[in-house]
C-alpha cells in the first residue's frame, strides 16, 4: 500500500465507551464513507478499500465495533439497538456528512438495521456479503443447532505463526498485507500466542441477536440507495439459500443494485478491494447515491 494512504488511528468517545477508528483523508469535494466489519473481525480488513477510496479523493473511516479490536469491550450492549446507536453517535461525534455506510457479513446486517432505524443519517448503504443473512429462516433451523454450528473454535493459546500459516493455506492468493489485515482479529500475547479480541460470551450475544433479527422486515424501511455485493456460497444448498436471501433483499429494498463477485469467498473487501471500491465509485460517479 502507498505509504501516503496508510490510515491514521485514534479512539473516539461514543456513548460512554471508546471506539477505535482507522481514517483515510479525502479531498474538499469528496464524500464520507463509514466502513463496518463483520463478526469477530476488525477495522483493518477494510484497509484496501479505504486506501482506494482515499486515492480517489474520498474520506473513509473504518471502525472496530464494540468488543472488537482496539475498541472498548463492555460486558453488554451487543444487540442491534446498541451497535446501531454506536454508529449514529460516532457519525455525529466526528462530523461525517451524509456518509455512505458499508458493512460486511454481520456488519452488513448492522448497517441494514442502521439504515432502517436512522434513515436521515446516511446517503447510501452498501452490504458486502451480508445484510441479507437470515439465520432463523433456513429450513429446519433452530437456535440450539445454530449456536453449536456457528460457535467459534477455541483459539486462545494458539501460536500466532500457526494461525498465520492456516490463513495462508486457506487464502493462497492473499498477500502478506492481506493476511495481516485478517490477523488483526486477534490479540498477540507476549509469548506470541493469540486470543480473539472478541470473547466467546460476547460472540454468542451477537450471534443470538443475528438469529433474532428479521431482515425481510427491515428491507422496506431502507430509503437510502443500496448496493449489495455478494460472493458465491460453497455448496449447492448454501448457494441456493444465498440466492433466495439476496432475491428477497432485491425485491423488498426500494432502490437496490447487486453485483456478484464470483472469484471471491465472503471476504470480498479483503479479496478484491480495488474491484469493490471501483464499483462503489462507479455508482457514486453515476449519481446513484445522490
Amino acid at each position: 500500500m502507498d505509504a501516503t494512504l496508510t490510515p491514521t488511528q485514534s479512539r473516539v468517545p461514543v456513548r460512554g465507551i471508546q471506539i477505535a477508528i482507522r481514517e483515510w483523508p479525502g479531498s474538499e469535494h469528496g464524500r464520507d464513507f463509514l466502513l463496518v466489519h463483520g463478526l469477530a473481525s476488525n477495522a483493518c480488513t477494510w484497509d484496501g478499500v479505504g486506501a482506494e477510496l482515499s486515492a480517489h479523493g474520498h474520506h473513509a473511516i473504518a471502525i472496530d465495533q464494540r468488543g472488537h479490536g482496539r475498541s472498548d469491550k463492555p460486558e453488554a450492549g451487543y444487540g442491534f439497538d446498541e451497535v446501531t446507536a454506536d454508529l449514529d453517535a460516532l457519525i455525529k461525534e466526528i462530523g461525517l456528512k451524509d456518509p455512505i455506510v458499508c458493512g460486511q457479513s454481520w456488519g452488513g446486517n448492522v448497517v441494514l438495521e442502521f439504515g432502517a432505524r436512522y434513515p436521515q443519517a446516511l446517503s447510501g448503504l452498501v452490504m458486502v456479503d451480508g445484510g441479507f443473512i437470515d439465520l432463523a429462516s433456513a429450513p429446519g433451523a433452530t437456535w440450539e443447532q445454530v449456536s453449536v454450528d456457528l460457535k467459534p473454535p477455541p483459539l486462545i493459546g494458539l501460536p500466532r505463526s500457526t494461525m498465520l500459516e492456516r490463513m495462508g493455506r486457506f487464502h493462497p492468493n492473499w498477500s502478506s498485507h492481506q493476511l495481516e489485515m485478517q490477523m488483526g482479529n486477534y490479540e498477540t500475547m507476549p509469548d506470541q500466542t493469540i486470543r480473539p479480541w472478541l470473547t466467546l460470551d460476547r460472540h454468542m450475544q451477537i450471534l443470538r441477536a443475528l438469529w433474532d433479527q428479521k431482515p425481510a422486515e427491515l428491507f422496506p424501511r431502507v430509503t437510502a440507495p443500496t448496493l449489495i455485493a455478494a460472493a458465491p456460497a460453497p455448496g449447492e444448498d448454501r448457494q441456493e439459500r444465498k440466492l433466495h436471501e439476496t432475491g428477497i433483499a432485491m425485491q423488498l429494498i426500494p432502490n437496490a443494485r447487486i453485483r456478484w463477485y464470483n472469484d471471491s469467498v465472503h471476504d470480498i473487501h479483503v479479496d478484491q478491494p480495488s474491484q469493490l471500491a471501483g464499483w462503489l465509485l462507479e455508482n457514486l460517479n453515476e449519481g446513484f447515491f445522490g
